[in-house]
């Protein structure tokens, strides 16, 4: 996708309003897996999540090629929704962010915060999808889809840290929503030439990802209830298919059980927050320990926004129910 300098470009414009982030080998999380664990944790930048890198790259760029737009208009389940309305707001832009009913409430207090007029429409993210393409249009409004070229450039900037913090990697688990973080991991490894195996991971109550890579063509799911909210999509994207399905090797499904189990281990091992979908390429990963054993693997926490009140229901034992 990208060359190494159009990453390093990235990166030097991403320093400027995100700090570097911790790769970390967890000694209690290596001996829980038997693997050598590397964490890269996206977990504490600005916004607690990765998405917080594509929003400053896209909207340099909106500045660049649509100076007189007035303003962006997204959907989210909150971790692009507070990227985009950050860096949109900081550059004097509009923001309006549509979100599905049910949505994270203490996401949706922190993209207000951020300056985002907040719209909650539909019943799932892709139908609050569709409706914040239709009103971009009428509106005269930039859309940010889910993944463009610029979002993924500036993700990539964390692949591109990661791949330099850590040893030689063996395998990376990712989780995919609608895919720009396995991209820009994919494309760090390959703009540095590397041999690591890159794994995406989603939800089994949202496996449309995985279903389309076994058949080799898109395929949805039927629902998208998992309280990973950041993986709780149910349209693939074809931009992103169109990478992952070449640039990872597998695709692994988990369940919500075994994501409250990882978010556990985490909190347990290192005394971090991760949300749902930040907790899914370890829930993977636990998955498979003998697989795994005794190799050098990568995961990435890449969100911590986990409610108070849902990861109270996990730290006490249970499984959040959607």
């Amino acid at each position: 996708m990208f060359s190494l300098t159009e990453i390093e470009a990235a990166a030097e414009l991403v320093r400027e309003a995100v700090p570097r982030t911790l790769t970390v080998d967890w000694p209690v999380l290596s001996q829980e897996i038997g693997a050598e664990v590397w964490v890269k944790h996206e977990n504490h930048v600005p916004t607690g999540a990765f998405k917080v890198r594509g929003g400053v790259t896209f909207i340099d760029w909106l500045r660049r090629e649509r100076p007189a737009c007035p303003g962006i208009c997204t959907a989210t389940r909150g971790n692009h929704g507070q990227s985009q309305a950050r860096a949109a707001v900081a550059a004097g832009l509009g923001a309006k962010i549509y979100v599905p009913e049910g949505n994270s409430v203490e996401k949706n207090a922190a993209m207000r915060a951020y300056g985002a007029e907040l719209i909650t429409f539909g019943a799932d993210f892709d139908v609050a999808r569709e409706e914040a393409m239709r009103v971009a249009a009428a509106e005269g409004l930039q859309v940010v889809p889910p993944f463009h070229r610029e979002l993924v450039r500036g993700v990539a900037t964390y692949g591109l840290e990661f791949f330099r913090d850590a040893p030689a990697l063996d395998a990376v688990y990712v989780p995919i929503g609608c895919g720009s973080g396995i991209c820009g991991v994919i494309a760090a490894r390959d703009a540095l030439g590397l041999e690591t195996e890159v794994i995406g991971v989603v939800s089994d109550a949202a496996d449309g990802v995985a279903r389309s890579v076994a058949a080799g063509r898109l395929i949805e799911s039927e629902s998208a209830r998992t309280f990973a909210d950041g993986i709780a999509v149910r349209v693939p994207v074809r931009e992103a298919f169109d990478i992952y399905a070449r640039g990872a090797s597998r695709i692994v499904t988990v369940s919500d059980a075994a994501i409250a189990e990882a978010i556990r281990l985490f909190y347990r091992a290192t005394h971090n927050l991760a949300e749902g979908a930040g907790a899914a390429g370890l829930a993977a990963l636990m998955g498979e320990r003998e697989r795994m054993a005794g190799r050098r693997v990568g995961v990435v926490l890449s969100g911590g926004n986990i409610d108070a009140d849902v990861f109270a229901t996990v730290l006490g034992g249970g499984t959040p129910r959607v």
